[in-house]
């Protein structure tokens, strides 16, 4: 493995053990055992490894909430496979704590960097049609504002859940609880029409 392959790895390390805020370019270099100077080469600032290093883990993270191996039956409908993707949300609420943790701190840091903001708003972006096509099996070519709309309602709800699980997650909601809010909604909002 090479130093720039070795410095990703013990940047996600960082991100895991310290956090974004805390990280230093020093932690990151003993991390992947790493000369100090590598770490501007390969990637031209800490920042921008964690940058990196943060979305390549929050895109691992997003693989593993929508395709786990609590998959429900073949032929399931649309709400067998939302409630089995949000009881894995819940399950790496726990699980991925760290991870969460690094992701939150993040998102302050979008507030002073452009780049930070740009990065996450693409991830925001992709997450959303697959999100829709996953889940509902929307697709972004065949129906690009219904797919943008489906996965950004999904994307609020993760971002929604996280930070209810960060701060008590005694009373945050489980996947159950957030099926039949979302049920509860779409009957609500089917009756107005």
């Amino acid at each position: 493995m090479g130093h720039r392959e070795q410095l990703m790895a013990g940047a996600k390390r960082c991100l895991e053990e310290r956090g974004f805020a805390r990280t230093t370019s020093r932690d990151i270099a003993a991390a992947a055992n790493a000369p100090l100077g590598t770490i501007n080469y390969h990637y031209g600032s800490k920042e921008r490894l964690l940058n990196a290093a943060l979305l390549e883990t929050l895109d691992e993270w997003s693989e593993k909430v929508r395709s786990g191996s609590a998959e429900p039956a073949a032929g399931s409908g649309a709400g067998a496979r939302v409630e089995s993707m949000w009881a894995r949300v819940v399950e790496s609420e726990t699980t991925d704590r760290p991870l969460l943790v690094a992701s939150a701190e993040a998102l302050a840091q979008a507030e002073r960097s452009a780049e930070v903001r740009q990065q996450l708003a693409e991830a925001f972006e992709r997450a959303r049609t697959t999100l829709a096509a996953d889940l509902h099996g929307i697709e972004g070519a065949e129906d690009g504002e219904v797919a943008r709309a489906v996965g950004s309602v999904h994307m609020a709800l993760i971002a929604g859940l996280t930070q209810q699980w960060l701060v008590d997650p005694e009373r945050a909601p489980l996947a159950r609880e957030v099926a039949t809010g979302l049920r509860r909604i779409a009957q609500a909002l089917e009756s107005d029409s």
